[in-house]
């Protein structure tokens, strides 16, 4: 993992998170202005959530996830240090001192530790 300072407050939206598993049915619908890469997923309990349109086997209406996925994500502090792990379509799966664990946008990140280049 590698070391990263946050550069500006992230707060995650006011809903619960979901978990797509791989080869699970999803329902998608529109994607996201903000966030091109990512497509509004409903799955079969009708919770929904953004998820990168890059995991599933089509890009609209009835598709099977190729990969598992969480949507939650990390609150974070400008200032804080976070570990980062694994970077996905503009974002970063982090975990903060507390070892709380989600996804945080890659343009709240100031500097990593120890980036090279």
């Amino acid at each position: 993992m590698r070391r990263a300072r946050i550069l500006a407050d992230h707060r995650p939206p006011d809903r619960p998170p979901i978990r797509i598993r791989v080869g699970e049915q999803v329902t998608l619908g529109e994607r996201d202005t903000e966030w091109p890469d990512f497509v509004w997923t409903v799955n079969a309990a009708g919770d929904g959530g953004w998820v990168p349109a890059s995991l599933f086997d089509r890009a609209h209406g009835t598709a099977t996830a190729l990969d598992d996925y969480d949507t939650r994500e990390l609150s974070v502090a400008a200032g804080e240090r976070v570990e980062l792990d694994q970077a996905l379509a503009g974002w970063w799966w982090a975990r903060n001192a507390a070892g709380a664990t989600g996804w945080i946008p890659k343009r709240v990140i100031a500097s990593s530790e120890d980036h090279h280049g």
